[in-house]
């Protein structure tokens, strides 16, 4: 899942993305208003965390624009300030839900996964391709009933591929959705971690599911190959 957190205080952001991070979300991180929206703007987030007080333009700001360009991604308000006035104008900007400051790590993570299931029309928590199954909720993945142990980022590309079985998907599209706009990362962490996978689900089962198509990316075979 892809998440930009926009949130002025800076160790609060950064705090959030290490976590968000270890917990296989891909993160992005904005301190002001407009760098938010311009972000949210080129970049297909699953769900933005879009503090309310922020420098430039505030969230609620922020929230009513991206709404109003059609951006259909889970919104979640952080707010210091509590009262029912806020949470009314938080929900008629367009957000989806809010969290007053300060608030539990562990209910925001658990309010993100629950927004990105239920917000606009999204993939089953378990994706089932042949013997494979790819299990988002729980994070788990099993061939033929053998758990197979992935890494946080050999995980997410799986997933990627799993959600577009059987469709070539670049490179590029990989990068961009898993690794972190901030990142300088080099296309080649892709190949690597797509080869990564097809040791771990492909190889020991005789199976040849995760294919490189040359000169366009991969193709996850939509039986599970």
């Amino acid at each position: 899942m892809r998440v930009l957190v926009v949130e002025d205080e800076r160790r609060l952001a950064a705090a959030l993305q290490r976590g968000l991070e270890t917990e296989g979300f891909a993160v992005d991180v904005a301190h002001d208003g407009l760098t938010g929206l311009n972000l949210a703007g080129r970049t297909p987030y699953d769900v933005i965390v879009l503090d309310i007080m922020l420098p430039g333009l505030n969230g609620y700001r922020v929230c009513s624009l991206l709404r109003a360009a059609g951006n259909d991604a889970g919104i979640l308000m952080l707010t210091a300030k509590d009262g029912e006035w806020d949470e009314a104008e938080a929900l008629d900007t367009g957000a989806d839900d809010f969290l007053s400051k300060p608030f539990s790590y562990v209910v925001l993570v658990a309010r993100l996964r629950a927004l990105a299931r239920r917000v606009g029309s999204r993939a089953p928590r378990v994706l089932v391709l042949g013997d494979l199954v790819v299990d988002s909720a729980a994070r788990t993945c099993t061939r033929g009933g053998t758990p197979v142990r992935l890494t946080t980022r050999e995980f997410a590309v799986l997933e990627h591929l799993a959600l577009r079985a059987g469709e070539v998907v670049s490179k590029r599209e990989l990068l961009s959705h898993i690794w972190d706009v901030g990142q300088d990362a080099d296309p080649n962490v892709v190949e690597v971690h797509v080869s990564a996978v097809r040791r771990k689900i492909d190889t020991p089962f005789a199976r040849a599911a995760v294919q490189t198509v040359r000169g366009a990316g991969y193709r996850l075979a939509a039986d599970g190959g």
